[in-house]
């Protein structure tokens, strides 16, 4: 297994790379000067046209946006191999300590919000199964149906509505404490859950058929036995294979719900800094979402041997 992860780990480095080269010329693509723009915040909102040329070019100078642009990418490139993702232009703070400090924010908003995903879609998925082609089947399938309709945006002003400003049970902004957290996390969960609730159901409905079923129900097991125990852990895999895949698609969620919820993390700091042509910020924050995304389908993978031992790795 070892040898897989390595061999896993060193093909994820091509990725990486297309990542940051990406990110880079989609940057450079959008209109917009970010000497000009920063010039323009120093000097009080004055039109650009009011600054100087030697101090517009003395500034992009100090940027390093005068280099042709492979050797900024080169720059960049070398420095974050090094763990040196640069200065922000506009705070002008090592870019590092300021995903540094969102990034926990983030991580736990979208932990959580996938656990709430695994928890209710599993759960709906196997109440569905169990009782196929009745009411509570279809109940379950529509509520699934509508979690996968519903955008994360409408859904969190929906949860503002309810439970913040009718009920005032929760805060429906920021990123103290854990009760700040409940409403962004369960706008992520509800979302993501339809997707998980489908794909139990499916692969519930198809381990419930196998004679392997059948002999542990002859043999005079429990029912709840048989399920958790035979039918449900057979049927993880692929539904920790689409867990893994949620989790990149909670992680660009969260860019919404964080919004939305005006909490800090690693995705408001992105929409930020990509409005102020923040280069170094919004290069690093892709890359250290890429890196994430990378590293949870590894242990997804990883996991496949401890759900069915069948599975060897070469």
């Amino acid at each position: 297994m070892l040898a897989y992860a390595r061999t896993r780990v060193l093909l994820t480095l091509p990725v990486l790379l297309g990542v940051s080269l990406l990110t880079f010329m989609i940057l450079h693509l959008i209109p917009g000067d970010p000497a000009r723009m920063l010039l323009g915040d120093m000097g009080g909102g004055s039109a650009a046209g009011d600054v100087s040329d030697e101090a517009y070019e003395n500034l992009r100078e100090e940027l390093g946006l005068n280099d042709p642009l492979p050797v900024q990418y080169a720059n960049y490139l070398t420095s974050a191999l090094q763990g040196d993702f640069g200065r922000s232009f506009q705070t002008n703070r090592p870019v590092r300590e300021s995903i540094a400090e969102v990034l926990p924010y983030t991580v736990q908003l979208t932990v959580v919000g996938l656990g709430l995903a695994v928890l209710i879609g599993g759960l709906l998925g196997v109440i569905a199964a169990l009782h196929r082609n009745t009411w509570v089947d279809s109940a379950t399938m529509a509520v699934s149906l509508v979690g996968l309709a519903m955008p994360s945006f409408w859904l969190g002003f929906i949860l503002i509505q309810v439970f913040s400003l009718r009920l005032a049970w929760l805060p429906s902004t920021g990123s103290g404490d854990l009760t700040t957290l409940i409403l962004p996390a369960a706008t992520l969960g509800l979302v993501a859950s339809g997707v998980v609730a489908r794909l139990v159901r499916s692969t519930m409905l198809e381990v419930l058929r196998q004679e392997y079923v059948t002999t542990a129900r002859a043999k005079g097991l429990g029912e709840r036995i048989v399920i958790v125990r035979h039918a449900l852990r057979n049927a993880l895999i692929p539904v920790v294979t689409i867990v893994g895949l949620q989790f990149g698609a909670l992680l660009a969620g969260a860019v919404i719900v964080e919004t939305v919820f005006a909490r800090r993390g690693l995705g408001r700091l992105a929409v930020e800094s990509i409005l102020r042509r923040d280069y170094p910020m919004v290069q690093a924050t892709i890359l250290v979402a890429a890196v994430g995304y990378v590293l949870v389908n590894l242990l997804v993978d990883l996991s496949y041997a401890w759900l069915d031992p069948r599975i060897k790795y070469s």
